[in-house]
């Protein structure tokens, strides 16, 4: 039986206070996620809010983030129209990595198991050159290999060894990249 009366937040810790977060928040909706923001301004903006974002990346409109500071981001990434990062715990994107438009990247959870449906996160991580494909979703504790593909409109609940092709029949092994 679920009581969700019962849920805290035990356990998760949001990294920054009420005013930092309510700061992002602010920034993310107006200015952060507009079409008319640049992309440079972009990662300016995070990087200002803690988080770490290599060389050359490309952030476009509509993509949400929701705690920088949990974020980490290699060179020659991209990010793509209306992706989300739902990071209550840390997301690690390698360098050449590509997370297609809307796709999902989702660190939380919650416990089914449990009356008070308490918290169950845990981090990602996508490895250098790997590709999340559009409207594809990512859960909680999985790590995607180095240059693996996540099909579009799939969804990864465990880890997926590099140089694999995971789609919504099955896995399979990948060419290796030129």
């Amino acid at each position: 039986m679920r009581d969700l009366a019962a849920f805290t937040l035990a356990g998760y810790d949001k990294g920054r206070g009420r005013l930092t977060q309510a700061l992002w928040f602010a920034v993310m909706n107006t200015v952060f996620m507009a079409w008319f923001c640049p992309a440079r301004l972009r990662v300016a903006l995070l990087r200002a809010f803690g988080a770490r974002i290599g060389s050359e990346v490309l952030i476009r409109h509509r993509v949400r983030v929701l705690w920088p500071w949990k974020l980490t981001v290699g060179d020659h990434t991209w990010i793509g129209e209306g992706a989300w990062i739902l990071n209550l715990e840390p997301v690690t994107l390698g360098a050449h990595v590509c997370v297609s438009q809307e796709a999902l990247l989702c660190t939380g959870s919650h416990d089914h198991r449990t009356a008070d449906f308490r918290y169950r996160n845990a981090p990602i991580t996508v490895a250098d050159g790997a590709w999340v494909a559009a409207r594809a979703t990512v859960l909680a504790g999985v790590s995607i290999g180095r240059h693996a593909v996540v099909a579009a409109g799939t969804v990864v609940d465990r880890d997926l060894p590099e140089l694999t092709l995971h789609t919504a029949s099955g896995r399979r092994a990948v060419q290796e990249p030129a």
